[in-house]
């Protein structure tokens, strides 16, 4: 790679960063050329030159933000053998992660979510794409779960995927809104209990 496609790399994902920085704080729809290019000190037309339009750059931040979430919590959960270790090492760094990042920084996922969920259109469409892809990703986990007899055959693995994600919900909402300094144990506690009840 020369050196100016590197700086241009770069550049491009600072732009996301900053991007992302900004629909942590305001909400994707806050996202615009304009602001990108101000926190960045770049012209509007710059940013369009690596990015594209307004929406590329929405989509974007929201494979930036999987990305970083995947890599905190679903690719080192991996390294553990399938079945319930697996499972487990995935719920409790995504409460970590949970605590540690998205408590401060907000989650694009769940807050994109709500601000999208009356809309139609391509932007939601993408959303709802990856988080459609990371709750399959979940199932399979449980499915593997139940066929290494860790969890109850009888186990029905989309609610329990409902569960973990409800779980999950309530934890950033009692960490972001609540600012409760014990959710996260709280959280661990009921992880422990739910996946108790679904044991052999």
């Amino acid at each position: 790679m020369d050196a100016r496609t590197q700086k241009s790399e770069m550049t491009r994902a600072a732009i996301v960063g900053a991007a992302l920085d900004l629909a942590s704080a305001e909400g994707l729809e806050a996202i615009t050329l304009q602001a990108v290019a101000d926190r960045l000190g770049l012209s509007k037309s710059g940013v369009f030159s690596r990015i594209g339009s307004r929406e590329a750059l929405q989509k974007a931040v929201i494979d930036e933000f999987g990305r970083r979430f995947l890599a905190d919590v679903f690719v080192p959960a991996v390294q553990q053998p399938k079945g319930l270790p697996r499972l487990d090492a995935i719920v409790q760094r995504w409460i970590v992660r949970t605590r540690d990042v998205e408590a401060h920084t907000g989650c694009v996922y769940s807050a994109g979510a709500f601000e999208l969920d009356d809309r139609e259109g391509p932007l939601r469409d993408h959303l709802h794409g990856e988080i459609t892809r990371w709750r399959a990703a979940l199932r399979r986990t449980v499915v593997q779960a139940v066929e290494r007899g860790d969890l109850r055959p009888d186990t029905d693995a989309e609610q329990l995927v409902a569960e973990i994600y409800a779980l999950m919900l309530g934890l950033i909402h009692d960490t972001r809104f609540l600012r409760d300094p014990r959710a996260a144990e709280r959280a661990q506690a009921s992880w422990q209990r739910l996946i108790k009840s679904y044991q052999p």
